[in-house]
């Protein structure tokens, strides 16, 4: 299985989201001031189907 977590984290910092703060277990929240919106990403994803809930919930376009 492919491994997303890079790929979101650049789609995220391209889009003006920073890291906040580590969350519990292995995962991070991301913050983006402009938009006020904060999605948590698993340091883990292997599923494309999280990568692309993590971006929906991001208000970014389906991408994997």
């Amino acid at each position: 299985m492919a491994d997303f977590y890079r790929e979101i984290i650049a789609l995220l910092r391209a889009n003006g989201f920073q890291l906040l703060r580590s969350g519990k277990g292995n995962h991070e929240i991301w913050f983006n001031p402009a938009t006020r919106k904060s999605v948590t990403v698993p340091r883990s994803t292997k599923s494309r189907h999280t990568a692309n809930e993590v971006l929906k919930q991001a208000g970014l376009k389906k991408t994997f």
